[in-house]
Order: C-alpha cells, then sequence, then structure tokens
C-alpha cells in the first residue's frame, strides 16, 4: 500500500456500493486500483497523463473519475459513509456554512461551450460502463461558456467559489461549486437542502441540522426566514448597517435577531473543514475543466476526509 491509498478497513467501507459490472460490456478494471489512483491525484494535484504506473492506464483512471463524478457515485459514497457514522451516532449536528475562493489554473479554462450530448451509458445504479467510455454524460451542468462551468473572473483572473456546509466535526455534509463572484447567501438553501444523510434501514434520510451558524454575509431576511420557516435554530450575526435601520426606525423596525456569542464561536469547524479539502492539491487549485469533475475532486477530498476522521 502506497502513501494516501485507501487501507483494507477503509476498502472494506467501500467495497459493498462500488458498481458491479453485468458481463455485458465488458469488465470494470480492479476498484481498488483505480480509486487508490483517483486518491493520489486529488491529494498531489498531479497531470492525469502523470499518474505512477501502478494505478494502471491514466486514461482508465480519469475516465472512472468523470463518469462517477456524472453519474453521482462519488456522492453516493459519500452519503453511505455519513449514513454508517450518523448509525454510531457521530455526527454532530450543529452545522456550519461557508464559502471559499479557489483559485482556478490556466488548464481549467477552455471547456467546449455547448452543453455534454446524450449519454451512452447508464449510471452507477446500471453499472454498465466500459472501462474506458469516453462519451460526455447528459446529466451534469455545464455548458455555455466560462460561467456555466462555474469559472468566474475577479482581479486575480479565473477563480471558482466552493460553497459547503460543515458538522460540529469539522467534516463536510455538502459541496456546491459556483463562479467565484457569485455572493454566498445566493448558495444558503441549495447547501443546506443538499444535507442528505440515509438511514441504514428503514427510515427516512436526514436533512435537517439541530442549528447553523454562518457568518454575516447571510445576515439578510431571506435566509433567516427560511430557516425559521424549516424550525432550525441558527446563529448569524447582524450586520452593522442592518442594526443602523431598525434602530432608525424605532419600534417599527422590530426587535434584533437572537444570538448567542457561544454558539457562534463553534462557526471555527466549517473553517477548519475548509483547511481539510485544501491539504488536497487539486482541490486548493482547480485543473478540471468541467464543474461536475471539480465537484467529484471536492467530494472525494471530502470522502477521505471521512474515512479518516
Amino acid at each position: 500500500m502506497g502513501r494516501g491509498d485507501l487501507s483494507d478497513a477503509e476498502w472494506e467501507r467501500l467495497r459493498p456500493f462500488l458498481p458491479v459490472s453485468n458481463g455485458r460490456c465488458g469488465r470494470w478494471r480492479d476498484h481498488r486500483q483505480v480509486i487508490d489512483g483517483v486518491l493520489h491525484r486529488v491529494r498531489t494535484g498531479v497531470q492525469w497523463r502523470d499518474l505512477p504506473e501502478r494505478f494502471g492506464p491514466w486514461k482508465t483512471v480519469y475516465e472512472r473519475h468523470r463518469l462517477w463524478s456524472a453519474d453521482g457515485t462519488w456522492e453516493l459514497l459519500l452519503q453511505q459513509v455519513q449514513a454508517a457514522a450518523d448509525a454510531a451516532g457521530e455526527i454532530d449536528w450543529d452545522v456550519s456554512v461557508d464559502s471559499t475562493i479557489v483559485r482556478a489554473h490556466q488548464h481549467a479554462a477552455g471547456a467546449r461551450t455547448g452543453p455534454p450530448p446524450a449519454p451512452t451509458s447508464k449510471g452507477a445504479e446500471g453499472a454498465e460502463h466500459q472501462d474506458n467510455a469516453v462519451a460526455e454524460p447528459a446529466g451534469p451542468p455545464g455548458g455555455g461558456g466560462a460561467g456555466g462551468e462555474g469559472l468566474g473572473r475577479s482581479r486575480g483572473g479565473f477563480t471558482t467559489k466552493l460553497h459547503l456546509s460543515a458538522d460540529g466535526r469539522c467534516r463536510p455534509l455538502s459541496l456546491i461549486v459556483t463562479p467565484g463572484q457569485r455572493a454566498d447567501c445566493t448558495q444558503f438553501k441549495p447547501v443546506l437542502e443538499k444535507i442528505r444523510v440515509p438511514k441504514i434501514g428503514p427510515g427516512r434520510p436526514r436533512k435537517k441540522p439541530d442549528s447553523v451558524a454562518a457568518d454575516k454575509a447571510y445576515s439578510n431576511r431571506p435566509c433567516r426566514e427560511y430557516l425559521r420557516r424549516r424550525g432550525i435554530r441558527h446563529t448569524i450575526p447582524e450586520k452593522t448597517d442592518s442594526q443602523a435601520s431598525r434602530l432608525r426606525k424605532g419600534s417599527y423596525g422590530g426587535r434584533p435577531p437572537g444570538f448567542d456569542e457561544e454558539q457562534y464561536k463553534k462557526r471555527n469547524t466549517v473553517e477548519r473543514a475548509i483547511n481539510r479539502l485544501k491539504h488536497h492539491r487539486a482541490v486548493a487549485t482547480r485543473y478540471d475543466k468541467r464543474r461536475y469533475v471539480y465537484l467529484g475532486t471536492a467530494t472525494v477530498a471530502a470522502l477521505t476526509i471521512w474515512l479518516r476522521t
């Protein structure tokens, strides 16, 4: 086992949920070898063509990562690992939300401007991929230029923004990729609604945290009303200008929002989760042209954090 590869215990946690071949479309190359190759690339940020030979053909590793990013296999694996942790009572449901800017490498530019063509293979559920399939899937969003691929312009050039929620033990629960100039508050609802931890056995997946902490970027009426509507306790500081406006209105300004300073101290968990994600160099710098592939890369990094925490 090389540095960063799956241990036997980690492999056994993933193996039951991996797709299997039905024998009609060729055999899958050894899943463990390919996953180790993906983990090596996500950790080091090396170009796909420069993967060490022990992981097999680089194109096989790349295509497997691309297809599993497209059909949701990486997200399925992450949810199953989260489900096992939740069944063991190891998830702290005091959730924090934040985002981080990721510098996009020049290799991330230049994706095709048109949307992906129709699929020619089934997803992970059907497991009818060929080992070296090359067709673009139609499910993932993208196309239409840099904006459609989650690339934004700023003074520093191309940037991507990674929005996430994290549990109280600094582990990502959900991830969303947008262009770098997108405001944090616009993705507050999508990030929280993407939280989905299945139950082991019968029962609905858990989607509702016990509480949510966020910084002033999320301090607006739509975010607070959304949390009140779902019955979620929240700790979000009030902006200075909002407070001044409320005080100027006197009794018509309403009551100040509740704020628990001790609870707000736990918001550093999402900052630490971001630091853990950016230990993976392919997450800290975006090299992937397609948004769904970069989201798959970030999901693999999150999966590694859950497996090894």
